[in-house]
């Protein structure tokens, strides 16, 4: 968890402890508070100790115990605030993979240059279905979330009419390791591969490759998108994090950059996607 993160929880924390000894009634002490919430003691200092990141229905439900019902608004504030950044698995996929998707799709459409690097799966935005099926399986077993694999399949295929918009520019990278992991069984692969090779050449979609012969200045990991310049979202295996402050978009240009120095383009992409497919034909 990030330091910014953490301290914005601990803050919210104290001020969560703050109106509660500042009830206009009386102070309350925690286990005071807990039973008239219907919690188990533990949660309030959890929660005040920033040890648990509180829901928009606990600030509701505290407000109101404590008689301090229009606190809500400046607490919720709060909330927002850091949970825009951070954005748990938890909590985002407790209705399912296709609203993410969804509001995934809302940001992309409102823009126009997209700079993303991949360094072990297939980009969202040029995968086929069968592939997009068995990644959003593997997750929804991950995460023990709600599997509406379908809707978020047909969701994700809509996202890709994005490439068919004149104006639009998809700048992707992707390292090889993402051409044979088998997150799919070999055949869905291929058929993946090959979607791949026809895209290369589209006016809207420039694809790099890079490949595990390439020297490189800084280590392939963390996958992130930049959309336009405002914008970089990239994921964690707990979260995702949506970062639009200047200095963090500065810095995730500069990696892709720095990545880019090291992938192949055309007819040599076109080479490493094919070595890879071989590999494939006697696996069935």
């Amino acid at each position: 968890m990030s330091t910014d993160y953490q301290q914005a929880r601990e803050s919210l924390g104290a001020r969560l402890r703050e109106l509660r000894l500042m009830r206009p009634g009386g102070k309350l002490t925690g286990p005071q508070l807990a039973g008239l919430l219907g919690w188990p003691h533990s949660k309030i200092y959890k929660l005040e100790g920033g040890k648990q990141t509180a829901s928009r229905e606990d600030l509701r439900a505290w407000t109101a115990a404590i008689g301090q019902p229009d606190a809500f608004d400046e607490l919720a504030a709060r909330l927002a605030g850091f949970e825009t950044q951070i954005r748990s698995w938890r909590r985002q996929l407790s209705s399912g993979h296709r609203p993410v998707q969804e509001r995934c799709n809302a940001e992309i459409d409102r823009t126009t240059i997209i700079h993303a690097w991949e360094e072990s799966v297939v980009p969202g935005m040029i995968q086929n279905a069968d592939y997009a099926r068995h990644v959003f399986a593997r997750y929804a077993t991950l995460h023990d979330s709600p599997r509406d694999i379908e809707e978020a399949v047909r969701a994700r295929a809509q996202r890709q009419e994005w490439l068919f918009r004149a104006g639009h520019r998809f700048h992707v990278l992707i390292w090889e390791a993402a051409l044979r992991s088998l997150i799919c069984p070999p055949s869905v692969l291929a058929s993946q591969l090959d979607r791949l090779a026809g895209i290369i050449g589209m006016d809207t979609c420039e694809l790099g490759i890079v490949p595990f012969t390439a020297p490189v200045k800084i280590v392939p990991a963390n996958g992130f998108w930049i959309l336009d310049d405002r914008l970089v979202m990239t994921e964690d295996w707990h979260a995702e994090l949506w970062l639009d402050d200047a200095s963090n978009i500065a810095l995730y240009t500069k990696i892709w950059k720095t990545l880019r120095e090291s992938a192949a383009y055309g007819a040599d992409a076109h080479s490493i996607i094919n070595a890879a497919r071989s590999t494939l034909s006697s696996r069935g």
